[in-house]
C-alpha cells in the first residue's frame, strides 16, 4: 500500500524558515518523480514544485523561486521541502504528491493528506 506522510510544519514567523518531510512507503521511491504542492484557507490547490527521480531536475512556482528548495533522500524514502523567507501567504496545508513515472509529464497517482503552515507573527 502507497503511503506518503508528511510533517514538519508548524507555526512560524514572517521570514522564519521551515523545512517539511514527506516519508514514503509501499513503492519504489527511487524510481518516481515527486511534487509538493499547497492549499490555503478557502483556496485551490497550488501546485509549488517537483522533483524528479534522480533529484537531477527540479522546478518551482514562481510565487516560492529562490526561496523553497525540494530535494529527495532515495536511500530514506523521504522528500524534503526547505521553506526560506517565509511571507503570511505561504500559510497553506502542504502535501507531497507521486508522479506516475520518474519525471512530471505523467499524472499523479498518490498524495499524502498534509501538514499545516501558518506564518505569523
Amino acid at each position: 500500500e502507497v503511503q506518503l506522510v508528511e510533517s514538519g510544519g508548524g507555526l512560524v514567523q514572517p521570514g522564519g524558515s521551515l523545512r517539511l518531510s514527506c516519508a514514503a512507503s509501499g513503492f519504489t521511491f527511487s524510481s518516481y518523480a515527486m511534487s509538493w504542492v499547497r492549499q490555503a484557507p478557502g483556496k485551490g490547490v497550488e501546485w509549488v514544485s517537483d522533483i524528479d527521480f534522480s533529484g537531477g531536475s527540479t522546478r518551482y512556482a514562481d510565487s516560492v523561486k529562490g526561496r523553497f528548495t525540494i530535494s529527495r533522500d532515495n536511500a530514506k524514502n523521504t522528500l524534503h521541502l526547505q521553506m526560506n523567507s517565509l511571507k503570511p501567504e505561504d500559510t497553506a496545508v502542504y502535501s507531497c504528491r507521486k508522479y506516475k513515472g520518474g519525471s512530471w509529464l505523467g499524472g499523479v497517482d498518490y498524495w499524502g493528506k498534509g501538514t499545516l503552515v501558518t506564518v505569523s507573527s
